[in-house]
């Protein structure tokens, strides 16, 4: 994937002076230069992998937009191993999940302060290990930890959620239990999902992936089954009374349908929002409603890897829901979160950590709709593994190589 640098262009008195400074991709000098409209193009500019249409106006592709402050990306610790998740801790430290089985506690600065350990064993083979970590609302008095992890269960593995109460000294987890698993387990090494995100009710949203074969796909559609959902439990692993009361589900399915979510966060209006990686092409971000079916694998814009259709080929079908936005190519999005810092312009976009994509994308979301888009950082030459909205109001940004960075006004 070439990313190069839009050129800087003036346009009319009419309109702003507008600059392109991200790394998106141009393989023409069209799509070098600002629209006569004075709007930036999308940044991607390969052709689709399917001719599937989309559902409506601005699904894929809206209007390129760039960030006008100006800002810097700094590498703080380049020495975390396998990270898969990061969150904010106490006095602006971070907690990492490292892919073997323990987390890494961070100060501001990148430092690694030590190792917490005590987590369950994990099977880190491929896409498993120790993977998302969050602290109960109520840290300050009960210091509870949550987390996922893909468990050697049966004569498989599937993706589970623990809690433990952190050590005093931050050092290791006590009182370890295992409070979910998401059933059937599978002897397979992809697709867990795994992203945790509690909301103001304090209740614990879970996602978990269909674990990728063709086997366990239609999973996805088995509302006995937990893979390819997202889960709502409380903090002992029980379906909450706000979940959906339907008939063949089973109580702890808050939405199903999915493929590898690996994305979810709450916006500034509490609602949920959830990134999940297509096949080839096809990957979305769905607003996530209770007792929704979004529709994978019936319905898709992707194809398989090799080239042939998926299903009959269609991405609607009525009683399915559409995602707010997809991509054709894949950009490969992991985690992801909305932005509440100190760079004005960014505040209540949504950014996501992208994979084989290799970079962040900026979208700006306004009732629900996608209104443009952004892609940063590209020549790192990085698969962005997580994003998080820093409490001290700076984006990070954790990698597969193992780097932490810092994003910030300069």
């Amino acid at each position: 994937m070439n990313l190069k640098l839009y050129k800087t262009c003036a346009i009319s008195l009419l309109l702003v002076f507008t600059s392109c400074s991200g790394n998106s991709k141009s393989n023409t000098a069209e799509n070098d230069t600002i629209k006569q409209n004075g709007l930036l193009p999308n940044p991607e500019t390969e052709s689709p992998n399917t001719s599937i249409k989309p559902a409506f106006s601005g699904q894929t592709r809206v209007q390129g937009i760039q960030t006008k402050t100006p800002i810097q990306i700094q590498t703080i610790t380049e020495n975390l191993g396998r990270p898969w998740g990061i969150i904010n801790f106490e006095n602006g430290q971070f907690l990492v999940t490292e892919k073997s089985g323990f987390a890494y506690l961070i100060n501001k600065d990148g430092n690694i302060i030590q190792k917490i350990e005590g987590f369950p064993k994990v099977d880190d083979r491929a896409q498993g290990g120790l993977l998302d970590i969050a602290l109960d609302p109520n840290f300050t008095e009960n210091r509870m930890i949550y987390f996922t992890f893909s468990e050697a269960f049966g004569e498989g593995n599937l993706t589970s959620v623990g809690k433990g109460k952190l050590s005093i000294d931050n050092k290791k987890l006590d009182n370890v239990s295992v409070i979910f698993r998401a059933t059937p387990s599978y002897d397979g090494r992809l697709h867990y999902g795994s992203r945790l995100v509690f909301d103001k009710d304090e209740n614990l949203f879970v996602s978990t992936g269909e674990r990728s074969d063709k086997e366990t796909r239609p999973l996805a559609q088995d509302q006995q089954s937990y893979l390819g959902k997202i889960i709502k439990i409380d903090k002992n692993g029980k379906a909450t009374n706000r979940n959906p009361s339907l008939k063949s589900w089973k109580p702890e399915i808050y939405s199903t349908g999915h493929r590898n979510p690996q994305g979810l966060a709450m916006d500034e209006n509490n609602q949920l929002w959830e990134a999940e990686m297509g096949p080839k092409g096809g990957d979305e971000i769905n607003l996530i409603k209770a007792g929704r079916n979004y529709g994978w694998p019936t319905i898709t814009y992707g194809e398989e890897y090799s080239g042939s259709t998926i299903g009959n080929g269609i991405g609607e079908k009525t009683g399915l829901e559409q995602p707010v936005y997809y991509w054709d190519p894949s950009v490969s999005m992991s985690g992801i979160t909305f932005y509440t810092g100190n760079i004005s312009e960014w505040k209540n976009n949504l950014f996501l950590g992208c994979l084989s994509g290799q970079k962040i994308i900026r979208l700006e979301i306004k009732n629900n709709k996608v209104m443009g888009e952004e892609w940063l950082f590209g020549d790192k030459d990085e698969r962005f593994r997580d994003v998080l909205d820093g409490a001290d109001g700076n984006l990070y940004a954790i990698t597969d190589s193992g780097k932490l960075y810092k994003i910030s006004k300069k």
